[in-house]
């Protein structure tokens, strides 16, 4: 019973991060919608995961057990701290990350991450459960059908919503682009993470890569220094949501399971969120849920 529960602890903790994102996203729209940067954000919600992660590294990685800093770890924890900050901000452009899994199983095979072997059963199950999640979770976006809950009562369609759809080219340039960031970080936690297996550190030296990097880009970006202010209890409540439920749990509940399970496992998760997203507009939103988008 012991050996089960642990078997499944990776699948509870990915659907338990998944749920946790969609909040983010939530979140940060939130925040955005005060008038608050994409960087400053990004900036005070990792700057407090770092004030969570730095006791909790330290003390769970204690000095025999941890591995030796070498300087091909530190380049990486660099490599993922860029990938993460670019990963971060192109999330709050578009929530839409179904073709995750399809570019994680290519970049994992390109980078010896996974080996592509026509004998092994699990290879194909792997290659099927890849092509089925993609094409699914296309089909569920492109797709717009009858609603099977209808809770507004509009009868006429707005002519922003009309503007929306004239931009579904530019929607979907920013879809590929965040699913190859979005696929390009799993990949490097899988290599940094064969090479340096203290998870927890390999986090904190990713968020405090991304603080640095967030910062100098506010600098640069942000002419008003209202950006910055926390004075707004929406913005204070999303920090703190986004520091504690975003890198705090659901990019290290990722970084661990990928080191647990691989690359293309995390990966599978990622449409899950479509229907967490769902069902969170139905119950708190009062959306409409159509068989499709």
């Amino acid at each position: 019973m012991k050996m089960e529960m642990k078997g499944a602890l990776p699948f509870l903790a990915l659907v338990a991060a998944q749920v946790s994102q969609v909040g983010l996203t939530l979140a940060s729209k939130k925040a955005i919608q005060t008038g608050m940067h994409n960087f400053s954000y990004v900036f005070y919600s990792n700057a407090l995961t770092c004030l969570i992660l730095l006791p909790c590294a330290f003390l769970i990685h204690r000095s025999p057990c941890r591995p030796p800093l070498t300087f091909s770890a530190v380049a990486g924890f660099l490599v993922v701290g860029y990938a993460g900050v670019t990963y971060v901000s192109a999330t709050v452009a578009t929530a839409i990350l179904n073709l995750i899994p399809g570019f994680t199983f290519v970049l994992a095979i390109i980078f010896g991450v996974e080996r592509l072997d026509n004998g092994q059963l699990a290879m194909w199950v792997k290659l099927i459960g890849t092509l089925v999640s993609v094409l699914g979770a296309i089909i569920v976006t492109f797709y717009t059908g009858p609603a099977i809950i209808k809770t507004s009562h509009l009868t006429s369609v707005s002519p922003h919503l009309l503007g929306q759809s004239s931009n579904w080219i530019l929607g979907s340039v920013l879809m590929l682009t965040d699913s190859v960031l979005a696929a390009l970080f799993i990949i490097t936690q899988a290599l940094i993470l064969k090479k340096y297996s203290a998870v927890l550190i390999v986090m904190l030296a990713y968020c405090s890569t991304i603080v640095v990097l967030s910062f100098v880009a506010s600098l640069i970006l942000e002419h008003d220094l209202n950006a910055f202010s926390l004075q707004s209890r929406t913005r204070l409540l999303a920090i703190l949501y986004s520091g504690f439920f975003g890198a705090g749990f659901q990019v290290t509940i990722g970084a661990w399971c990928v080191k647990m399970k691989g690359p293309l496992f995390v990966a599978m998760f990622h449409p899950l969120g479509i229907v967490i997203a769902a069902i969170f507009g139905v119950i708190f939103l009062g959306d409409d849920l159509y068989l499709g988008w």
